[in-house]
């Protein structure tokens, strides 16, 4: 049997007319980007937008050499190099139509686990204008109940006794930043596109904190030149499966070994202040905004915050999809609910958005279903999730006598699918999180204390000493033991509210 082509420099030249290809000349390009974090987020969203953008402009300045810290990012890298580090991305309609595109921007790909000197060199080259990263809300190293840096943190013990060596991000960026000092040269932008409320003043806030530690002068150097510019970042984006592979090549008669799917939507708003140079990215769709916050809040705690619910809630029900969830009626009811009850009083006013619309966009994105993204990959690192998408929104409820019962039966939930890992109907659940001993330890630990899952304040702050909160999740918690279908309480609460989103939803 013929083996498909691969993807590569040669066979690119020869798809069909109809795949969007790269317009510019790949040969010229030179790596003004270089991306910590090269995952699918990043490859349909950051990398599509360059990619748009070189198209248009023929602006070859800003090719995307991509890090990989970890052993388990060696896959992704020995992929790309097979492939000349073309990948093809998949938008994936409504209607079950998909459009291919293959992006062209990446340049190369340096394993630090590998090499940590080569990417200490790439990140301090004078071609290189911005360090942008996506990884993971787990990835900062901060202590969500503090918001302090963890200098526990036995790799950040190491970095900081071997800094030509470093394991984690603020190592590398300590080390190149202090090259681009030390040589005179302006420094490069330091860009988060994580899903973290002010992901650059975060950035910024980590990255000094671990300078400070060794070097007082580079840190007031950093503090001084390098920008950190907060962003809101947006584009569903579920894991690649095998199916994805060949859909991709029934399209394209060649074969990508990890393409990337996506949904249509996409958004970026980012804070204009960088070191040097960037690329015009408005150009193709991005918003350039003075101050971000309104628009990262309304996303995370309307967006993030809501799979969260579906992904805990649904995973419990036995549904494996975030559009299986929300073709429910109740589920759809209670997202409504969620979001016009208890997240929508809570959110400042944003500029050109008007948010009754904004949320029956999300209804209709989350129902895509082409788009099937799992609910185990949503529920993976709620530690961090939780903390950072739901738990504001419960704590200002809290604070202002709002509603927040779905905030306290997603936690109870959580508590009890630690515990478990197991759905009502028996099904194994994977728990995915760097905190999953701990956390079941917790859960197991309420039945002898019932708040003892809520009393890890990293997660959940002060809410263990909120009485009004703490009487409804209780009650929750002890119906889930007792035997009671997370749907029996859904409807409970969803027959006490009207959601005003109820025009696009299911119910």
């Amino acid at each position: 049997m013929q083996q498909p082509r691969v993807l590569n420099n040669q066979t690119v030249a020869n798809l069909p007319a109809t795949i969007l290809k790269p317009s510019y000349d790949r040969s010229e390009l030179t790596s003004g980007i270089v991306h910590v974090g090269v995952g699918g987020f990043h490859r349909s969203h950051e990398a599509f937008y360059t990619e748009t953008y070189m198209n248009k402009t023929k602006d070859t300045r800003w090719g995307i050499c991509g890090i990989g810290l970890r052993e388990g990012d060696r896959k992704m890298q020995e992929i790309l190099a097979e492939q000349d580090y073309l990948y093809t991305l998949m938008v994936k309609q409504p209607d079950g139509q998909s459009a291919v595109q293959v992006i062209g921007c990446v340049t190369d790909f340096i394993l630090g686990c590998d090499s940590p000197l080569a990417v200490i060199d790439k990140m301090a080259h004078e071609d290189t204008q911005i360090v942008s990263l996506t990884i993971t809300e787990g990835g900062y190293n901060f202590n969500p109940a503090t918001g302090a840096f963890d200098f526990t943190n036995p790799d950040v013990q190491h970095d900081l006794a071997n800094p030509d060596s470093p394991r984690l991000v603020f190592g590398y960026l300590a080390a190149a930043l202090k090259r681009r000092m030390d040589s005179g040269e302006t420094p490069f932008t330091v860009q988060s596109c994580d899903n973290i409320q002010h992901n650059g003043n975060m950035t910024r806030r980590m990255l000094l904190a671990y300078i400070n530690a060794f070097d007082d002068v580079l840190a007031e150097w950093v503090a001084d030149n390098v920008a950190f510019p907060n962003a809101m970042v947006d584009r569903i984006t579920p894991a690649t499966t095998a199916a994805d592979i060949a859909d991709v090549e029934a399209l394209t008669g060649v074969q990508d070994k990890w393409p990337v799917t996506c949904e249509p939507f996409t958004q970026w708003v980012i804070e204009d202040t960088f070191s040097s140079e960037r690329p015009r990215w408005e150009f193709c769709g991005a918003q350039f905004v003075s101050d971000v916050t309104p628009y990262e809040t309304m996303k995370i705690r309307l967006l993030n915050a809501s799979h969260t619910v579906l992904g805990v809630l649904g995973s419990l029900a036995g549904f494996n999809t975030i559009n299986e969830s929300i073709d429910d009626p109740l589920f759809c009811a209670t997202i409504c609910a969620f979001m016009d009850k208890e997240v929508t009083p809570v959110l400042a006013p944003v500029a050109g958005i008007d948010l009754t619309t904004y949320k029956e966009t999300l209804i209709s994105r989350f129902s895509n279903p082409n788009i099937k993204d799992s609910l185990t990959r949503i529920c993976s690192e709620s530690s961090s999730k939780v903390a950072t998408f739901l738990v504001p929104t419960i704590q200002e409820n809290v604070a202002n006598k709002g509603s927040y019962d779905i905030g306290a039966l997603v936690a109870a939930a959580w508590c009890y699918y630690s515990d478990t890992h197991k759905s009502h109907a028996g099904k194994p659940l994977e728990v995915i999180d760097v905190q999953a001993e701990q956390l079941q330890q917790a859960a197991v630990m309420t039945k002898q204390d019932g708040l003892a899952f809520i009393r890890q304040t990293e997660i959940f702050g002060n809410l263990a000493e909120q009485a009004a909160f703490t009487e409804r999740y209780e009650s929750y918690v002890s119906q889930f033991y007792a035997g009671t279908h997370v749907t029996e309480l859904m409807r409970h609460i969803v027959a006490a509210v009207k959601p005003v989103t109820a025009s696009t939803a299911n119910a």
